[in-house]
């Protein structure tokens, strides 16, 4: 018998959702079958199957559950699930079957089982949540129970009315008197996390900022020479792909920057890995271009055409998400000056890219226009300190300033 448990698909995954199996209960499945889809904090997924067997259903369509719980089993055509054979060994005199009742689990502090978000809830509301009956799934305690508990509404499923409340009465705070009130819009999953992990950032992060101008009239040129070139390349490296690949030089050379601050130790990661940020619909999703410090630019320009595309039909995997040890997110291309961006745990810096502006300048002594591109990086004091922030960021402008050298 083997079990499948919810996949951890993103880093930053608690929970997933099952949204529809693709396989039916009781069929024979193989080896990488799509056996279910399953909704994350970042993107929808497919899961295949590990294994060969016949497939047992363990978690309904529409079941929110942690990441290593059971969601389904594989066997053979007669092989018992798990619970039938502790029913088994209870009548062969074995241990004492399991009983109906629903127990839930408690964690190492002796809360009741609970989702993140419930016990988040919980902490700041001071909801003991031993004295409280799960209505999730397998007896869960949900962020609803929580909220029905403090006698608040639930931030997100504000429709449910919590037992023994009268549906007629509404929140003190909320002016039931107005006809005009606007409306209001569920988070998505992927909303919900960037909200939470932003907040946690700002929460839990002492970071700071260094800002500095590169001037790209160098690079701007060689952009334009590479278009003009017989059979340009396809796509053409952008100005963000010549930053990439600027970020993850001046990364390989401050092993620090592209580091992370854990439980009071550092952590120097072994491979640069530049997470992009995307534009999606109604979200922001960081793409990562793995060991991009080893591509051409023009390398690092097809992955990056190839992440934003699937990020952007929702067909990005979930190797495509993980593992980015820096970021850059820039908003140029919107005609932004400047961006002060939040670090993106547990990273130690992002880049922020604004748009390249003409500003006139004196060269040899002549009025001339040259083009200026603002770059401010958000560090982790932690981590990062003034002069290592300013050396790195210093390193990216000047091999901005002289770009051949990314040619190299």
């Amino acid at each position: 018998m083997t079990e499948i448990s919810m996949p951890r698909l993103s880093d930053s995954m608690e929970e997933g959702t099952i949204l529809s199996w693709l396989r039916e209960d009781g069929e024979h499945v193989a080896v990488g079958d799509e056996l279910v889809e399953i909704e994350t904090d970042k993107a929808t997924m497919t899961y295949e199957s590990p294994a060969e067997g016949v497939l047992r259903v363990l978690a309904r369509v529409g079941e929110t559950l942690a990441v290593g719980a059971p969601i389904a089993q594989l066997g053979a055509v007669d092989e018992p699930l798990a619970s039938d054979l502790e029913r088994v060994s209870h009548a062969q005199g074995g241990k004492p079957a399991p009983s109906s009742t629903v127990h839930v689990s408690t964690d190492g502090n002796g809360n009741a089982g609970a989702t993140p978000l419930a016990r988040r809830m919980a902490t700041v509301h001071g909801v003991d949540l031993d004295r409280l009956e799960g209505t999730g799934p397998r007896g869960r305690i949900t962020r609803a129970d929580v909220a029905a508990s403090a006698g608040i509404e639930d931030p997100v499923d504000t429709g449910r009315v919590p037992p023994g409340r009268d549906p007629e009465i509404r929140p003190a705070f909320r002016d039931t008197s107005r006809t005009d009130a606007p409306p209001t819009q569920d988070l998505t999953r992927v909303q919900q996390l960037i909200a939470r992990r932003m907040s946690e950032a700002k929460a839990t992060i002492p970071e700071f900022q260094v800002q500095t101008e590169a001037d790209i009239d160098a690079l701007l040129a060689l952009r334009a020479q590479l278009k003009d070139q017989p059979g340009p390349p396809d796509p053409l490296p952008s100005l963000n792909d010549f930053i990439v690949k600027a970020c993850a030089l001046a990364l390989r050379r401050h092993p620090r920057a592209n580091g992370s601050y854990r439980d009071g130790r550092f952590e120097l990661h072994e491979h640069v890995n530049v997470g992009i940020a995307v534009a999606a619909t109604d979200a922001l999703i960081v793409a990562t271009i793995a060991d991009a410090d080893t591509r051409s630019v023009g390398a690092i320009a097809c992955e990056a055409h190839r992440l934003a595309a699937a990020v952007r039909d929702g067909s990005v995997a979930p190797p495509d998400l993980a593992g980015a040890t820096f970021t850059v997110s820039n908003l140029g291309m919107y005609g932004m000056t400047a961006i002060t961006p939040v670090i993106n745990p547990p990273q130690a810096a992002i880049l922020g890219v604004g748009a390249a502006r003409a500003t006139p300048a004196l060269r040899d002594g002549e009025l001339v226009e040259r083009r200026l591109m603002t770059l401010t990086l958000s560090c982790d004091h932690r981590i990062l300190y003034g002069a290592d922030a300013a050396e790195f960021l210093s390193d990216i402008r000047r091999r901005l300033e002289s770009p051949l050298t990314l040619l190299l």
